[in-house]
């Protein structure tokens, strides 16, 4: 790259090094693989412009290379993070990013960092003996299904652009490689907490903590224990954030430690999916042999997980180990009716229903899960269906269901709560990344096709207005089936 490409991106961009410099035990300086021929395959024009960032400079030359990594702004210190993590159970004390870098933060327009992020940059220290690259698919999985959760307004990371690298990738075969741009809030996970507790330094706990309460729970800072009011604002974000997961279906599919964020935003979208007919233990991941991270499970799962966050900072929560394990018991134990609250006045919302008493919306919904378990009832389609049986027009929704007259017992009882269909339209998605049309759209753009891609994009980045044309990104599959998806490493 010139000097003239260099004082443009220098003038027009800035990264800082924030976690690079005050988290050096955490944060390996390295830089990206060159990538021969970079092209833009998919560009992010309204959070670029959230980001402050022109759109015509990501578009050109050293645009592209600093969406790749290779080339980076004066001053900032491209890093591989450091973290650990419990896999499926199984504890790795020393995981990091083994395909990614961190480049630095920006500050966004509305002034909060953001840290700009790649994956698929190639081999770091933390590899263990991967390639550390990334192919065209799941790379336009994560951009696209983090646009969709983005536009369903459940707090995600979000995908900024994807650029093909001219590389080939060996997986099962040969194919095209990618590096995704990511950006978040931040990149702490309760897996950056485990590597740093593993050390044995409090002091880079607590440090960590603080960086935490700063960026994403600054309220905590004015609790009595400002840790212990950590240890609250995280739960409650991941309470809010599973809630929102169950009440549209959605499956993370790697529910690890190191992808449960301390902000409370969902990370990587690996073998995700979404439920088509309704099945509590669904499982859509190759390698989830034991159904760890089913459907049914992620609240637990996410418990778990929180619960291993609060061991690594037991040593601020209170002056004894007995005294901070009795405080931590105590907070982890209210984070089932916390959810249960997220889920029930999101399904009172779903049906429409105003606020009634409790226990008879309780028993309305928990006749309905196993009436569409039973039927592999579309969990997105019944809800649209629904609404407009409220309006009178009972026949979509009795078409879902192998048994229409269990439907109709159970509507009947639901209309009895006199409920609101227009609200039930502004709450329940028309459009979802429906798991068939996906893996269609993410096969064509491995051929170069991404009429597809952007087509179903196109769809779910305005999910609840039903519109003329795209009735096939809301119909739910003839004979929904066995899916299973891959992490794509």
């Amino acid at each position: 790259m010139t000097s003239t490409t260099l004082t443009t991106l220098n003038a027009q961009v800035s990264l800082g090094s924030r976690f690079a410099t005050e988290f050096p035990e955490l944060a390996l300086p390295w830089q990206a693989d060159e990538a021969p021929e970079p092209k833009l395959l998919a560009l992010n024009l309204p959070l670029a412009a959230e980001l402050g960032l022109d759109a015509d400079l990501l578009r050109s030359e050293e645009g592209l290379r600093l969406l790749v990594g290779t080339a980076v702004p004066e001053g900032a210190v491209p890093v591989a993070q450091a973290y650990a993590g419990h896999q499926f159970g199984g504890f790795s004390p020393r995981l990091g990013d083994g395909r990614a870098l961190l480049l630095g933060e920006l500050t966004a327009r509305d002034g909060a960092l953001r840290d700009l992020h790649l994956k698929g940059s190639g081999r770091t220290p933390f590899s263990r003996g991967a390639d550390g690259l990334a192919a065209v698919g799941p790379m336009l999985r994560e951009y696209l299904v983090s646009e969709a959760m983005h536009a369903l307004g459940i707090p995600t990371t979000r995908s900024l652009a994807v650029v093909a690298t001219g590389r080939q990738v060996r997986r099962e075969r040969w194919l095209p490689g990618a590096v995704l741009t990511r950006v978040a809030s931040s990149h702490l996970r309760v897996g950056s907490f485990q590597y740093a507790a593993s050390t044995g330094d409090t002091e880079l706990v607590r440090r960590l903590a603080d960086e935490a309460i700063a960026r994403h729970h600054p309220a905590a800072a004015e609790a009595e224990n400002r840790y212990l009011g950590l240890l609250d604002a995280v739960l409650e974000a991941q309470a809010d954030l599973v809630g929102r997961w169950m009440l549209v279906g959605f499956v993370h599919g790697v529910m690890n430690t190191d992808n449960t964020t301390i902000s409370g935003e969902t990370i990587d979208y690996g073998p995700c999916a979404f439920l088509d007919g309704f099945d509590a233990a669904a499982v859509f991941s190759s390698i989830d042999t034991g159904g760890r991270y089913a459907f049914r499970n992620q609240p637990a799962v996410l418990q778990w997980n929180l619960t291993r966050f609060a061991e690594t900072i037991l040593s601020l929560l209170a002056e004894t180990e007995e005294e901070a394990i009795a405080v931590a018991t105590d907070r982890l134990n209210a984070f089932p009716p916390r959810y249960v609250a997220i889920w029930s006045a999101g399904m009172r919302a779903k049906l429409g229903l105003a606020p009634v008493e409790q226990e008879e919306v309780d028993a309305l919904v928990a006749d309905l899960l196993p009436l569409l378990q039973a039927g592999r009832v579309d969990y997105t389609s019944f809800f649209r269906a629904l609404a407009d049986a409220g309006r009178g027009h009972a026949d979509p929704l009795r078409a879902l269901s192998d048994d229409p007259a269990l439907v109709d017992e159970w509507t009947g009882r639901w209309r009895a709560f006199s409920p609101d269909s227009d609200a039930m339209d502004r709450v329940n998605p028309v459009y979802i990344p429906r798991n068939e049309l996906l893996e269609e759209a993410l096969d064509a753009a491995a051929t170069g096709d991404l009429q597809p891609f952007e087509q179903l994009l196109e769809a779910v980045s305005d999910p609840y207005t039903e519109r003329p044309g795209f009735e096939r990104y809301a119909s739910a599959p003839g004979e929904p089936g066995p899916f299973v998806t891959y992490c794509g490493t």
